[in-house]
């Protein structure tokens, strides 16, 4: 199944993991952080965007296989989480 994004096509049946991430800088770190842990420590980190990772790597790979979207907003991320989710029902 291949779904159409903003950033190209991405081969759904390669992905092994699908999340949610918030992307933050912690003093010069740059790091994906699950919504839950923003919620809970986001006013103490400076916020870049949110993502929505479509991840392929296989287990005991080396190199990570990954495409992220990337969004300003949650209300996007949200409404592209719902378009991706409509394809597995």
């Amino acid at each position: 199944m291949i779904y159409k994004s903003k950033e190209g096509a991405i081969d759904l049946s390669k992905v092994i993991r699908l999340y949610p991430a918030v992307v933050i800088d912690m003093q010069g770190e740059v790091a994906e952080m699950s919504l839950e842990w923003f919620d809970l420590y986001g006013d103490q980190v400076k916020f870049l965007h949110f993502v929505l990772v479509f991840d392929s790597t296989k287990p005991g790979d080396e190199e990570r296989t990954a495409v992220s979207l990337r969004f300003d907003t949650k209300a996007d991320l949200i409404e592209e989480m719902q378009k991706v989710s409509q394809l597995f029902q």
